[in-house]
């Protein structure tokens, strides 16, 4: 059963979708039968490569949030993020384009280990308030998770994965994704949004007892045809 899931590493909802997703995965008995896709959003494609923000700044800039407001909202993220698990540290977390991330997701795709590339984003944006638009650390970040340092600078300064990064937008948009997170389980249904746990654990069983459970009883013995003919 494949889950596809839009997110953009910038986004506390996301972060907190993920693990919530997570554990529901973990309460399913056939959890070994789901394939998790990462898929590429921006949330503000607009912000420049190069140019940092603290989340006051960007609030006040791009959304016209006074501090106090700003800081309110946050405040409100940070008890939701407790209760998923995370420490969320909103005065250290620097706002920027997301676009080389979202690359290096990509790179990391090919070696199978997007999600562990997702989980160390989202600590290095929340936790850490690393820059997420530097190379440098971006590259430093692929060696720790053993994919090779010199093939992530080349990825990061060259437009590869530019195309499969689009690609995952635009499959959004096509897919009526306006917000992330964003899931959509086995093509079948979607779920959108930072849902609880137990709604995540619904929606996969349901998903997978109408798409996946009903197949799972036939075998080669059971009366069917090929290309070679009829078995009786």
């Amino acid at each position: 059963m494949k889950i596809e899931i839009w997110s953009d590493v910038m986004c506390p909802f996301c972060y907190i979708g993920k693990k919530n997703f997570e554990q529901a995965l973990e309460n399913v008995a056939f959890k070994n039968e789901v394939e998790v896709e990462w898929k590429s959003f921006q949330l503000d494609p607009t912000l420049e490569l190069t140019e940092t923000k603290t989340t006051a700044e960007y609030f006040r800039e791009k959304k016209g949030f006074p501090e106090e407001q700003a800081k309110q909202m946050t405040a409100q993220v940070v008890q939701m993020g407790k209760a998923s698990g995370i420490d969320f540290n909103f005065e250290k977390a620097l706002i920027t384009n997301t676009f080389p991330a979202h690359k290096l997701l990509h790179l990391a795709k090919k070696h199978n280990k997007a999600s562990e590339m997702e989980e160390e984003l989202f600590k290095a944006h929340f936790l850490n308030g690393e820059n997420l638009g530097s190379i440098k650390f971006l590259s430093n970040l692929a060696e720790k998770l053993g994919i090779n340092k010199d093939a992530a600078v080349q990825t990061l300064s060259s437009d590869e994965f530019d195309y499969d990064v689009n690609q995952d937008i635009m499959e959004g948009r096509n897919n009526g994704v306006t917000g992330v997170p964003f899931f959509i389980l086995n093509g079948k249904y979607a779920v959108s949004g930072a849902q609880p746990s137990q709604v995540f654990e619904e929606a996969l069983t349901q998903t997978y007892n109408e798409t996946v459970k009903p197949f799972k009883g036939s075998s080669e013995s059971e009366l069917s045809c090929d290309t070679d003919g009829c078995s009786i």
